[in-house]
């Protein structure tokens, strides 16, 4: 039999931990929300609280209103996507950027593959996204703004992103366990990095001199599944995905040889 690649060991070790992981999973989740009498809700109420914050002064008072659109609900409906797909992305991101520092003491305790731990971050932060989209269904209901064919690229758009932000998260929480000034400019680059997206303003009214800062922008194409599909009933343009798909993937395989790399050194480093 001919030995498994690295990548490919780690993907079966973490298959053997299936049960470590989705338990730990439950366990988080759990553990979470366990003092909290509203338990999940908070998790909900946050971004759509935000989001109904940021339509209120940016709609109501300052006026702003998406291109084309004539509903008084199209502003909020597009905040809430893109919130939403930005909220997947940080959460992940972040988490993951931290994990390995977060759970120092499970490392050097507990004998397990240590590539669980941003695993187990990612599928929590899964569930969370889900709980989230569901709120908004309803929400969405009520505006006046009923489920599609169109929101079944939905799950598209998940993938993508939680790819996104998994590998470069893990690629730089390595990094970070060795460099502590890694999270602290990625929190400031996070900050720009909202703000050149287009989650509270349209790409349409972008001038043209700043367009090309979209195009560089790997995150706007899969923020627009989310509002296309759930604001402007479309399905997404495949040919404006095949670069952020090609970041996630390189990004996420480079994770793992950069983890397999460190692996040895990272409990001693912390």
């Amino acid at each position: 039999m001919r030995p498994l690649s690295p990548v490919t060991g780690m993907v079966a070790a973490l298959w053997r931990y299936r049960q470590f992981i989705r338990t730990s999973i439950r366990a988080e989740l759990q553990g979470r929300f366990a003092r909290s009498s509203l338990g999940a809700l908070w998790h909900i109420l946050h971004p759509l609280a935000q989001a109904a914050i940021l339509a209120l002064v940016l709609a109501e008072v300052m006026g702003m209103r998406l291109p084309q659109m004539t509903d008084r609900a199209a502003y909020p409906v597009y905040l809430m996507a893109g919130n939403a797909a930005w909220g997947l992305f940080t959460e992940i991101f972040n988490r993951c950027l931290s994990v390995f520092i977060t759970y120092a003491g499970s490392l050097k305790k507990i004998s397990f593959p240590r590539l669980c731990l941003p695993v187990i971050v990612w599928g929590s932060a899964l569930v969370n996204h889900a709980m989230l989209l569901a709120a908004i269904f309803v929400v969405y209901i009520a505006l006046g703004h009923p489920p599609t064919l169109t929101w079944l690229a939905l799950p598209l758009g998940v993938l993508l992103i939680s790819m996104f932000a998994f590998g470069l998260g893990l690629l730089l929480g390595i990094i970070n366990v060795f460099a502590r000034d890694v999270a602290e400019v990625c929190g400031i680059l996070l900050q720009i990095w909202f703000w050149l997206t287009p989650i509270v303003y349209s790409a349409e009214i972008v001038p043209e001199r700043f367009r090309w800062l979209l195009a560089l922008n790997p995150l706007a194409p899969l923020v627009r599944i989310y509002q296309d599909a759930l604001l402007y009933n479309r399905w997404p343009d495949l040919g404006t995905l095949a670069v952020p798909a090609a970041l996630a993937c390189f990004f996420v395989v480079l994770a793992f040889a950069l983890f397999r790399r460190a692996s040895s050194e990272l409990v001693d480093a912390l």
